[in-house]
């Protein structure tokens, strides 16, 4: 089956799916019906540009179909006040009430987080949903022992990020690591893909905005991050797929505390030319 084709009779012929083509791989001439290229189906990175730049429907691609591409919603459109709200008042939620999140609420956040632009559309992210203390309290105190050895082996960066006091906390009881948040949430990916580590950073920054829209907060789990990306007893705890490694971590929970203001930050450094 062709990867590409279009409907002669309702097609507008406007060359839309051409331009918008990343990788120019539709042709198309002036009232002429658009046509792919020869090899489309080894080139094209399934990104769907030309599905959803077609307003009547009339392109259709055999591995992004068109039933599976909802149109948008012009209603649900936000406005520029509302985005710059809705980012502003973001805040790195690190207190949780003591509720369970459901795990379909999780399943479509991580959905949406799919959704994240990644390098030539390789989609390469992959996650690990933690929610059963029983599991996660054992990893809280291996990132105590990866706090340990890092003051040990490597003092200079340990002290920098202030892992001394960080530890005197855990050790008293007070879990800086996970803040005992419900749920855990890391994004992993193979580790000879160069694009991986910048593809899960963006989804986990995903993941985090579309936590908001679900009355949760999010956290990014830095201490853990760091044990679970070299911390070999943390590696092994893990047990990712084979040649994948963790790019990231973030805790995940019902926020115990309203915030009601939008502290200013500092004024971006900017250079115009």
């Amino acid at each position: 089956m062709t990867l590409i084709q279009t409907n002669p009779q309702t097609c507008k012929r406007d060359g839309n799916c051409s331009q918008v083509c990343p990788l120019n791989l539709i042709e198309y001439s002036q009232g002429e019906l658009p046509t792919a290229v020869a090899d489309i189906d080894g080139l094209c990175i399934r990104c769907g540009h030309c599905v959803a730049v077609c307003t009547p429907g009339s392109l259709f691609h055999a591995e992004v179909r068109l039933y599976r591409c909802p149109p948008k919603q012009e209603e649900l459109a936000i406005s520029a006040e509302q985005a710059e709200q809705f980012l502003r008042s973001r805040r790195s939620i690190r207190n949780y009430r003591k509720k369970s999140v459901p795990l379909e609420l999780l399943q479509k956040m991580i959905e949406t987080a799919g959704y994240a632009p990644s390098a030539h559309n390789t989609q390469g992210a992959e996650w690990l949903v933690l929610s059963d203390p029983v599991e996660m309290k054992p990893l809280v105190g291996l990132v105590g022992d990866w706090m340990r050895w890092m003051l040990d082996a490597m003092p200079i960066v340990a002290m920098s990020v202030h892992l001394d006091k960080a530890l005197e906390r855990l050790e008293a009881g007070d879990d800086v690591v996970l803040r005992e948040a419900p749920v855990l949430i890391l994004v992993h990916g193979r580790k000879d893909d160069r694009m991986a580590s910048t593809t899960c950073t963006i989804a986990l920054s995903h993941l985090e905005l579309a936590a908001a829209g679900q009355g949760l907060g999010a956290c990014w789990a830095g201490y853990f991050s760091a044990a679970a990306s070299n911390y070999p007893p943390m590696v092994a705890a893990l047990d990712l797929p084979d040649a994948h490694i963790c790019y990231g971590a973030m805790m995940l929970g019902y926020p115990q505390y309203d915030y009601h203001r939008m502290p200013e930050r500092k004024v971006p450094v900017i250079r115009w030319r």
